[in-house]
């Protein structure tokens, strides 16, 4: 028996499952960049922190308690040291780094990626949580590294750079780590961007797909998704 010739609403539903399909293909897409921006966030993250930690740990190894800097004129640390700039360092990556942490968790373990909600928030939050830490950080490192009068990390270590140690405070290791760990935070903040706006992306579409699926299995479409995107 001859199959009858097929009717409009037959190519407006075909019509319509090949844009519903359009969309999950680009929301993939889109998932996909989104995790490799949380990755390299996560990565570059815990580079700072261990860069950043480590210069503390030198400093605090190396440096003499108070009393002995006021007897003692070749302190390896000057008396008035500001060690904040690298704390907001340690602690922006830290926060940054569990925040990613988690973005990652909820995009790949299923039974957390099932929770709709959850991970819809974990989604977005985690890279706008990131990207106001390395904000503040950032501009709280400039803020107090600007000082002409009291020393920084990167200020003090990158002003004895050429003088040769054989033990810690190795000057030109600790600037050369300073200076790694400002850079790699200044570039998180576009890497953090980058994943934000792609969560935002993601979430705008994931919304949408689900109204233009509903209005399908309806029947009919409603006028807000007619003039769809």
């Amino acid at each position: 028996m001859e199959k009858g010739p097929a009717s409009h609403s037959d190519f407006e539903v075909d019509s319509r499952d090949m844009h519903l399909q359009s969309k999950v293909r680009s929301l993939r897409v889109v998932d996909n960049a989104r995790v490799g921006a949380t990755a390299l966030a996560l990565l570059m993250s815990i580079t700072i922190l261990g860069v950043s930690g480590n210069t503390l740990a030198v400093y605090d190894h190396t440096r003499l308690p108070g009393d002995f800097n006021s007897l003692f004129s070749l302190a390896l640390w000057p008396a008035e040291f500001n060690i904040r700039p690298t704390v907001a360092l340690v602690v922006g990556s830290s926060i940054i780094m569990v925040t990613n942490i988690a973005a990652l968790c909820f995009s790949k373990v299923p039974s957390l990626r099932s929770k709709t909600t959850t991970h819809t928030s974990t989604t977005f939050v985690a890279p706008l949580i990131g990207l106001t830490a390395a904000l503040i950080s950032i501009i709280f490192f400039y803020a107090v590294n600007a000082s002409n009068e009291v020393d920084t990390f990167l200020s003090w270590t990158c002003r004895w750079q050429d003088v040769p140690m054989t033990q810690q405070p190795n000057w030109g290791t600790l600037c050369h780590q300073s200076r790694t760990s400002l850079y790699m935070a200044i570039l998180l903040i576009p890497v953090e961007a980058v994943a934000l706006g792609l969560a935002g992306f993601q979430l705008k579409t994931e919304k949408y797909a689900d109204q233009y699926s509903s209005a399908t299995r309806k029947g009919s479409q409603s006028p807000a998704l007619s003039g769809g995107q």
